[in-house]
């Protein structure tokens, strides 16, 4: 998907730590890494557990649900592509704990509230390429 001037969207360049996450976003699946010495959750992916330091991980389905933590909304342009402005950056906190950054869809700049219910959708910016938003709940 392209903006003004024919600029591509930048995209996620995964990693070991973090394919797992991106393979579940392009199949429309949010998963969480997991600490499987000490159950935690933890985003973003990393190696090692930071509560226990294990090097073991699985991952869980999240349900998609939570609030706003925190948000900015963005006046002026950082990329070529979002050239389109304002726009939001929001820091969602899922019913499960853990806090993700992504952007809140379908709702004016000046309506979006911390704690506002929010749930993950799906856009697919190319055919590699698929990114969790999330919508008002």
């Amino acid at each position: 998907m392209t903006q003004q001037g024919q600029i591509p969207r930048p995209i996620p360049a995964p990693d070991r730590d973090s394919d797992p996450f991106w393979e579940g976003v392009q199949q429309h699946r949010l998963l969480i890494q997991r600490c499987a010495g000490c159950s935690e959750l933890r985003h973003p992916p990393q190696p090692a557990c930071p509560s226990c330091g294990s090097l073991e991980v699985d991952w869980q389905q999240a349900s998609g649900r939570g609030s706003v933590y925190s948000f900015v909304i963005q006046r002026h342009p950082t990329h070529p592509f979002f050239l389109d402005v304002p726009y939001n950056v929001i820091l969602v906190e899922l019913e499960e704990g853990t806090r993700l950054v992504s952007n809140l869809v379908g709702v004016e700049p000046d309506e979006i509230r911390i704690g506002m219910p929010v749930e993950v959708v799906f856009e697919e910016v190319d055919p590699e390429a698929t990114l969790p938003l999330f919508r008002p709940a």
